[in-house]
């Protein structure tokens, strides 16, 4: 079984169903296809908790890449998923998936580019891109 802890903005989603996959780094082992996934908020401390019962299960894997620009409008300027590079409202519907709600002060696609900036690219970068893998995931019947 593999864990994955998520930011405070994600909690909600998470419980809610609404959200049901998440974009992560490589690393030597990420859920596989039919495995249970446990989903967490602050691992590794004392304010560690389990998000959601039953666990979900996997139902995909598959490799990502994110190109981030920060004088772009839309920040988020491609994204490809699998084999599959995403038009503009595949990357708002991907965005808003991975927890990234649509809100009058702007589109998911922005909040996900302004999060994925902050989170992963060195100060005052203007340029990131992110390779790693997209986990998706169900809830057993």
């Amino acid at each position: 079984m593999v864990a994955y802890s998520f930011a405070p903005q994600f909690i909600e989603p998470i419980v809610a169903r609404t959200k049901r996959q998440t974009v992560r780094a490589e690393r030597r082992r990420h859920a596989r296809e039919g495995e249970a996934i446990q989903l967490y908020t602050a691992m590794r401390t004392k304010q560690c908790r389990k998000l959601i019962e039953p666990d979900p299960v996997c139902i995909g894997v598959h490799p990502i890449t994110i190109a981030i620009d920060a004088q772009a409008e839309q920040l988020i300027t491609s994204m490809t998923v699998g084999h599959i590079t995403l038009s503009d409202v595949g990357i708002e519907r991907f965005a808003e998936r991975d927890g990234f709600a649509t809100l009058a002060s702007g589109f998911a696609r922005r909040r996900m580019g302004a999060f994925w900036l902050k989170a992963h690219a060195e100060p005052g970068a203007r340029w990131l891109e992110f390779e790693g893998v997209v986990i998706r995931w169900g809830w057993p019947e």
